[in-house]
């Protein structure tokens, strides 16, 4: 036996309805899926973020470091 039936999937889709309303329920949806093409995006450009700890240790000056935590 499944946990989820096909029919638990309806229900919970109709209390979203009531909760949220349906003019609500497609901006939530659009929300919902901007979020996940950034988060998809962010995590393919890993280099992105190597190339910017790079540059903010390239701007200080020669001989000073970077201080790792704040006492």
């Amino acid at each position: 036996m499944d946990i989820f039936a096909p029919w638990h999937l309806l229900i919970i889709l109709l209390i979203i309805l009531v909760i949220f309303g349906p003019s609500k329920l497609g901006d939530v949806g659009g929300a919902l899926g901007k979020g996940i093409r950034d988060f998809k995006r962010a995590m393919s450009e890993p280099e992105v973020a190597k190339s910017t700890d790079t540059l903010a240790k390239s701007e200080l000056p020669p001989g000073e470091a970077k201080p790792d935590k704040l006492s």
